[in-house]
């Protein structure tokens, strides 16, 4: 392509400090190094990680940044020694990258990567410099894949490329909300046909957990939410009961244990705070009972168990992407959707220019929105 080599001028929502709306500015994109990708971006979803990041609680965090990272773009050019991709590829930068060479890709079972945040700063590039400037000043990558941006440079083994016929403007979701929740209870939980479940939270990532838990035949499944909206939303993609804990006295896992009997199979928390997943925790039977958390909970934040909940035989997991090897199944899901085998589409409550970034965010914060998709 012409721009191939050539630095980029172009738009991105640049997060300049802790508590500050995004800026849209024009920021320059370098070509990428060896073993990079130019990715132009087409559409790309607002996560409430993304909103963490502009709060200043999430993990590791440096500014200026340009934050995003559940998008679907183009390839544009591609640096030395990329083989995987080439230009006009349709792609979906991976917030969990697959390097395929440490101990945990190349465990069957495992579907972290040491290249991930949890292991790694990404907050710049591999090689520890950015492709990013603005105004004479380098901004921050994050989570390598920065998706607010009209082009954004990623290394190959966090892109995935995907189906040519996909639809960049709704496949963006697989990049983070949707495989995270509709993994957890698929890959994490492996939710069993006739079983029982509760979801604490269903926002962009706990409603796909609904669609999970559907998909694999559990015969109950409680929504738990204090926004009456998205209960509603619950409702439609399959969840049989939808409780609010602001209609109780009791604590909601009484509420759960009672309606159950014994507590669910499962439970998932889908919030990120301590007392919500002591919440899931307590919800779900005392010893066949599993509880899974998805929620990402504020940068430095702990929570306090009593460890009769675990002793009696409960688990308590964790799971990042919802368990999927990122670049080995993005592409796949990819395909299931294509083949209707889920709809991200009822997801997706707005469409917004990058211009209206901080409206998104917004509706975000007002739980006016499940997913708003930004296209460029």
């Amino acid at each position: 392509m012409a721009t191939s080599g050539k630095v980029i001028r172009c738009r991105a929502a640049v997060a300049w400090a802790v508590g500050k709306p995004l800026s849209i500015e024009e920021v320059e994109v370098a070509p990428p190094k060896a073993g990079e990708v130019r990715v132009k971006i087409v559409a790309t979803g607002i996560c409430r990680s993304d909103d963490h990041v502009l709060q200043g609680c999430f993990l590791n965090m440096n500014f200026p940044v340009i934050p995003g990272h559940e998008g679907a773009g183009i390839v544009e050019s591609v640096g030395e020694g990329v083989s995987s991709l080439k230009p006009g590829d349709k792609v979906i930068p991976l917030c969990l990258p697959q390097c395929g060479e440490c101990i945990f890709c190349l465990n069957p079972e495992s579907n972290y990567c040491l290249k991930s945040l949890f292991s790694e700063s990404q907050c710049l590039l591999p090689d520890k410099t950015s492709r990013f400037t603005c105004k004479g000043k380098q901004i921050h990558h994050f989570l390598w894949v920065s998706t607010f941006a009209e082009y954004t440079v990623i290394p190959e083994y966090a892109v995935a490329k995907i189906d040519a016929a996909a639809p960049l403007d709704k496949v963006c979701l697989l990049g983070c909300g949707f495989s995270t929740g509709y993994g957890a209870a698929i890959n994490t939980a492996k939710v069993k046909p006739g079983s029982t479940c509760a979801v604490f939270g269903v926002g962009g990532v706990g409603l796909p957990v609904v669609m999970g838990c559907k998909a694999a035949g559990a015969s109950r499944i409680i929504a738990v939410d204090i926004n009456k909206d998205k209960l509603a939303k619950a409702k439609e993609l399959g969840a049989t009961d939808c409780i609010s804990p602001q209609d109780f006295k009791k604590p909601i896992q009484e509420v759960i244990t009672e309606m159950t009997g014994h507590g669910v199979d499962y439970s998932f928390e889908v919030i990120g705070h301590a007392d919500t997943m002591i919440a899931a925790l307590a919800s779900c039977n005392m010893n066949t009972g599993m509880c899974v958390m998805i929620g990402v909970p504020a940068s430095g934040s702990s929570v306090s168990v009593d460890p009769t909940l675990l002793l009696t035989g409960r688990t308590w997991k964790g799971s990042v992407l919802g368990g999927w090897k990122s670049r080995d199944d993005i592409p796949k899901l990819v395909s299931s959707y294509l083949e209707k085998k889920f709809n991200l589409d009822l997801l997706i409550t707005h469409t917004l220019p990058l211009a209206k970034v901080n409206e998104g965010f917004e509706l975000l914060r007002a739980g006016k929105s499940i997913r708003s998709v930004l296209l460029f």
